[in-house]
């Protein structure tokens, strides 16, 4: 794992160091790799590459990057892991009679591959997590590239006459050409979204590179476009037409081999190496898989918090005592947590509002003081339909679809006349009693959620609703225009006859890489850790899509056929218990500790000079949420989380 970052000038224009502007943009992100950092330039071509390098195959200096091919021909700089390197590095040395290999780093193995299949064809054979710039020197042109699943980012754009690309932003904004401004648009997404999705960033003219797509920039020529060389979208409506055509203990064997086979390839390292375990399906399904294979106790890492309702430690600890894992755990304290806060902006680069960033960057920072590489579960729920809006969302359309509109809103009056804590007291009472398939955490805002949503039109109107903060985001920011997405153009969307499905895919290609995978990279590369996740390997995800929606969802319960592999390394009855989220209690919080912070940050006036917000929305409810009456602790913290990042960047 490491940082990458650089530029390509259009025109000769001499006298600008661009060694040293590479250099200081890797310096930038030198948390991304602390143990080495290098600068690769071509003056006359206008290029320069930057690498900072956390070492973790190949320590030797034979793995320094940037690096350059056997023939002379490419350069690369390369942030990442290929899982199968040997593999291809047996396959080239037959195709090409044995290759004079420097070293045994998969960066080298992936140059000699480049170099001999050409790039789109060498993208389609690497098996890992990865964002790279490569410099062909023959042609003058320059390619990003990133991984099918979007682990790792990339983020570029032009600068005038200036192209720059880096793993974060602040590896961009250290370069003189740097000028962008806020784009107000991309303000609209993180107010629905809670992150800002793919292609679009904070800054006017600057962008993310999809996952599973590379672009080039030819020396001279400003135009660039993204070129897909995998396409989960075709890979799920392929899937769903060709279906797996075993039963389930069949589909169990499969998956298990197939998840065994991707757990086997990211256990390598020549760095201590362990894995997140919160107790939950994901994460106890990889680290048995871990511990299946391992001589040794796997090392595992969970924090727990005191506050009821978001602690799931003591579950982590009866999976890694019946697993045999050397586990670790951290209770911390609200104040602990809150810390984290004033360090956001520098962690996240860009605004980003999911409050679970907090228990990320804790989890992580504990890893990283006992290993170097840690293993997560994320992905289960995406592949494997484990969201509660899955259930929620097709049993809300079933229920309500027929009823006209006004019925709708009167019913959704019902819902609002008690406050989340009322129903949350009400459901608590009647424990027991309640089916488990509403035995949830906090049911009231849930309650409180359903009725935001009760008048869509269609199915898909209730998802966008269930996965959406602010409703009309545009509205609360003059003069800006919410752009498309892969959520909101049904032209990007797939073609699927499952409702749970298609929310499935969408998550899969919007929550999961602009949230999920965005919160965990960050997190753990601020305190120098690489994390790794074997769900996301692209042969469990193809094989996951084969499955039909029965093995996935049955009798109300999610992970139907992930939960089979687990049971043959865990007893059922461990894993027996509602589905609870990976969050802190930012609304208590917001009440109390965090509240003179917060209205600070969210004060009339001051929103008013600044002129980012309409305040009167936001005030409206900040009082509500004071009142007790409403939980709008995720609208508010899409703000204060503009608002932090805006005044950190200021």
């Amino acid at each position: 794992m490491c940082g990458i970052a650089g530029c390509l000038l259009r025109g000769n224009r001499g006298g600008s160091d661009l060694s040293a502007a590479a250099g200081a943009m890797a310096d930038a992100i030198a948390h991304r790799g602390p143990d080495d950092g290098d600068t690769w330039a071509d003056q006359g071509a206008g290029v320069a590459l930057g690498h900072r390098r956390l070492a973790i195959v190949d320590l030797s200096a034979q793995g320094r990057q940037p690096m350059q091919s056997a023939c002379g021909r490419y350069v690369i700089a390369f942030n990442g892991e290929i899982y199968n390197f040997h593999l291809i590095r047996e396959r080239l040395d037959k195709e090409c009679g044995g290759l004079p290999w420097r070293g045994h780093s998969d960066t080298e193995v992936m140059l000699a591959a480049i170099a001999t299949w050409g790039l789109e064809a060498a993208l389609k054979k690497f098996v890992g997590m990865f964002a790279f710039a490569l410099w062909d020197r023959e042609t003058r042109t320059l390619s990003l590239a990133r991984d099918r699943m979007g682990e790792k980012p990339l983020y570029y754009g032009w600068q005038g006459d200036t192209f720059l690309f880096g793993s974060e932003l602040k590896a961009l904004k250290v370069h003189p050409e740097f000028r962008a401004e806020i784009d107000r648009d991309a303000l609209t997404l993180l107010l629905r979204h809670n992150a800002i999705p793919a292609p679009y960033s904070i800054y006017q003219g600057i962008h993310k590179l999809p996952p599973g797509t590379f672009l080039q920039v030819h020396a001279g020529k400003k135009g660039v476009r993204p070129v897909a060389y995998w396409s989960a979208r075709y890979v799920v409506e392929a899937g769903q037409r060709n279906l797996f055509r075993g039963g389930d203990a069949e589909a169990a064997t499969e998956l298990e081999r197939l998840l065994g086979q991707a757990v086997g390839g990211q256990m390598v390292a020549d760095v201590p190496l362990g894995a997140f375990l919160s107790g939950g399906i994901d994460s106890s399904a990889v680290v048995a898989l871990m511990q299946a294979q391992s001589a040794r106790p796997v090392k595992t890492f969970t924090i727990g918090f005191n506050e009821a309702g978001y602690n799931e430690a003591e579950h982590a600890r009866a999976v890694a005592r019946h697993l045999g894992t050397e586990h670790t755990e951290l209770y911390v304290t609200p104040q602990d947590a809150m810390d984290v806060i004033p360090s956001l902006p520098s962690i996240y680069d860009e605004p980003f509002a999911d409050s679970s960033q907090i228990p990320t960057y804790l989890v992580s920072r504990l890893a990283r003081s006992h290993v170097t590489v840690s293993l997560s579960g994320d992905g289960g729920d995406e592949l494997f339909g484990g969201y509660n809006r899955y259930f929620w969302a097709r049993n809300l359309w079933r229920k309500l679809g027929w009823m006209p509109c006004p019925l709708r809103a009167a019913l959704a009056g019902v819902l609002t006349t008690l406050p989340p804590a009322a129903w949350n007291a009400a459901f608590q009472k009647l424990g027991r009693w309640l089916p488990a398939g509403l035995r949830y955490a906090n049911p009231g805002d849930k309650l409180h959620k359903v009725a935001e949503i009760l008048a869509v039109r269609s199915p898909e109107e209730i998802y966008l609703g269930l996965v959406s903060h602010w409703k009309n985001p545009a509205q609360l920011v003059p003069g800006s225009h919410e752009p498309l997405t892969l959520l909101t153009d049904p032209g990007q969307q797939a073609d699927l006859p499952d409702f749970e499905h298609r929310m499935m895919y969408l998550d899969t290609v919007t929550y999961l890489p602009d949230d999920i995978l965005a919160k965990v990279d960050r997190a753990a590369m601020a305190v120098s850790l690489e994390t790794r996740v074997p769900l996301l390997d692209h042969r469990v995800v193809e094989f996951a899509w084969t499955l039909p929606l029965s093995m996935k969802i049955r009798h109300g319960q999610g992970k139907c056929l992930l939960r089979q592999v687990l049971y043959r390394h865990v007893p059922q009855s461990l894993m027996e218990r509602p589905k609870m989220g990976f969050g802190v209690p930012i609304d208590r919080w917001l009440r109390g500790p965090l509240k003179a912070w917060a209205a600070v940050l969210i004060e009339p006036g001051r929103l008013v000079r600044e002129g980012m917000f309409d305040p009167a929305p936001i005030r409206r409810k900040w009082a509500e949420h004071q009142s007790g009456s409403r939980n709008w602790s995720y609208y508010l913290w899409d703000v204060l989380m503009f608002q932090q990042w805006q005044e950190h960047n200021a």
